[in-house]
């Protein structure tokens, strides 16, 4: 096993967006296996490279025990209304939101062997194509949150024991009343 480090929120390489893959080879591989191993690990429903650090388009996922990756992903979204559902990240430990995704996603790329994949997915699938897709974009779930909703969601950040935030300051009132209302 090859168990990377997942870079938490706060990490620049989570906000730049991911270079095409153009070699197929044994360092591919070796990248595949990693992600697969650390998602698993964690465990999680994908795992893109920029959340171990590498800047490359390529994410596995585990979704309804179907394990599986993808390389230089497009996405194709269905047209449905957005469906808001809980969605939660490895970047992220402990903490899930509403978010909106598309209910159906259609997912071309290539395998680790540089053969074309297509992937078809509904529901939790769907998302994970998405949300996996926007890492290498250098986007965020929280970024397609409703604005009050990503208030909500910073502000557990914040307050997450993982968080690289500051903690807000607290200080003892000098009033002899101590700061309690009389």
């Amino acid at each position: 096993m090859a168990i990377q480090s997942i870079r938490l929120f706060g990490d620049p390489v989570l906000r730049t967006p991911a270079a095409p893959v153009v070699d197929f080879d044994k360092e591919l591989r070796k990248l595949v296996k990693d992600l697969t191993d650390t998602m698993m690990d964690a465990p999680g429903a994908g795992l893109a490279a920029p959340q171990i650090g590498v800047g490359l388009r390529v994410f596995t996922y585990y979704v309804d025990d179907q394990l599986g990756h993808l390389i230089n992903p497009d996405l194709d979204l269905s047209s449905d209304v957005d469906e808001e559902g809980e969605e939660g990240c490895l970047s992220f430990p402990g903490l899930s939101f509403p978010t909106p995704r598309a209910v159906r996603a259609v997912a071309k790329g290539f395998n680790m062997h540089g053969e074309p994949v297509v992937l078809e997915g509904t529901d939790l699938m769907a998302r994970c194509f998405q949300h996996e897709t926007d890492h290498l974009d250098g986007i965020l779930f929280i970024d397609r949150m409703d604005p009050k909703q990503r208030k909500l969601a910073m502000k557990a950040v914040r307050e997450a024991e993982w968080s690289g935030l500051s903690a807000p300051v607290i200080k003892t009132s000098p009033h002899p009343t101590g700061g309690k209302a009389l």
